[in-house]
């Protein structure tokens, strides 16, 4: 309400406020807001610790943007210390959930081995996933484009039994997390 000035004026120190009484009320969308707030300066001094904190709770109750955020952090070291096994869990269980961001950012860390063992099987299985799913959220066009291009780069790495496996692997993936 404050944030977009929707029937009071806009105030992102208030909006800031209000968010954290809910946020410290357990509230999931209040902390990934609050998480945001403190990510990116708005209405509070930008603090990536801060905002790591209040992501991980609304992660751990499942919020996808939380989860992909808190697994983007681990990744670049930004307010928590550099773990890729991190960003990893936290990309995986928003991947499960079908979130293109998640299915992208798995693949690329199976791409390079970040995290994960390298393998091009799976980065190619989950960018394909990524592709899929990428109509359940159309202003993610980023994730479209940039999972098409490291898809056709990895599968040129393939050989064609990896490149059957990966489709199958993502065909079965798919059958079993309905959209």
């Amino acid at each position: 309400m404050y944030a977009n000035g929707e029937g009071v004026p806009q105030d992102d120190a208030e909006e800031v406020r209000w968010c954290r009484l809910a946020a410290e009320q357990g509230d999931a969308g209040a902390q990934l807001n609050l998480g945001v707030s403190y990510f990116s300066g708005s209405g509070v001094p930008e603090d990536n610790a801060a905002a790591a904190r209040w992501f991980q709770p609304a992660a751990e109750q499942g919020l996808e943007l939380a989860q992909t955020n808190l697994g983007s952090m681990y990744f670049s070291g930004e307010g928590v210390p550099q773990d890729y096994a991190e960003a990893a869990q936290w990309y995986r269980l928003d991947a499960e959930q079908g979130f293109p961001e998640g299915l992208f950012s798995l693949g690329m860390l199976y791409e390079n081995g970040f995290g994960v063992r390298q393998d091009y099987v799976q980065a190619h299985m989950w960018y394909n996933l990524a592709i899929a799913r990428y109509t359940r959220v159309p202003n993610l066009r980023y994730v479209l484009e940039a999972a098409t291009q490291a898809r056709d780069e990895v599968a040129g790495l393939m050989t064609l039994e990896d490149f059957s496996e990966a489709q199958r692997l993502a065909r079965e993936w798919d059958a079993a997390h309905p959209r």
